[in-house]
């Protein structure tokens, strides 16, 4: 059986992507919770990272994770945006609270923060903290897809 997110990616192309760029295996069950949040462009759910220019983190994350992101299915089911610290971001987000360092990275969906990484804790804790992060977004998914035995 093939399974397909509301945009038409196929589950299994984006798992073996996945595996095949970040080289560490993810749980198909965490992967699926957010999976049914895929809409049309306008209501899909966003990583926003808000940068500066000189920000030696921002730099450090752009060298080790920027490339790979997109590719991901973390990069899939959320793709990055990226903001400047000093831009209006209040008048578009409903944020939890305010912005003061760079990079935080902000989970957005339906223009509300569900979430937010601040600082770059280094690529392994990132993508863990991200995999937490995606596990946030609301799901459509029906619950047996995450039956993975048998």
């Amino acid at each position: 059986m093939e399974l397909r997110s509301k945009a038409g990616i196929r589950v299994n192309e984006m798992l073996d992507n996945s595996r095949a760029f970040c080289g560490r295996t993810i749980l198909t069950s965490a992967l699926l919770l957010g999976f049914g949040s895929i809409g049309s462009t306008t209501d899909a759910a966003e990583l926003l990272m808000i940068e500066e220019d000189g920000c030696f983190w921002c730099e450090a994350w752009d060298k080790d994770v920027a490339e790979i992101y997109p590719k991901t299915f973390e990069g899939k089911m959320a793709p990055l945006r990226r903001v400047d610290i000093h831009s209006d971001l209040e008048d578009e987000i409903e944020l939890k609270r305010s912005v003061h360092f760079t990079p935080t990275f902000l989970l957005v969906d339906e223009g509300r923060e569900l979430s937010r990484i601040e600082g770059y804790p280094g690529e392994d804790f990132f993508w863990g903290l991200l995999e937490q992060m995606i596990k946030e977004l609301p799901t459509e998914a029906d619950p047996s897809v995450l039956n993975t035995s048998g």
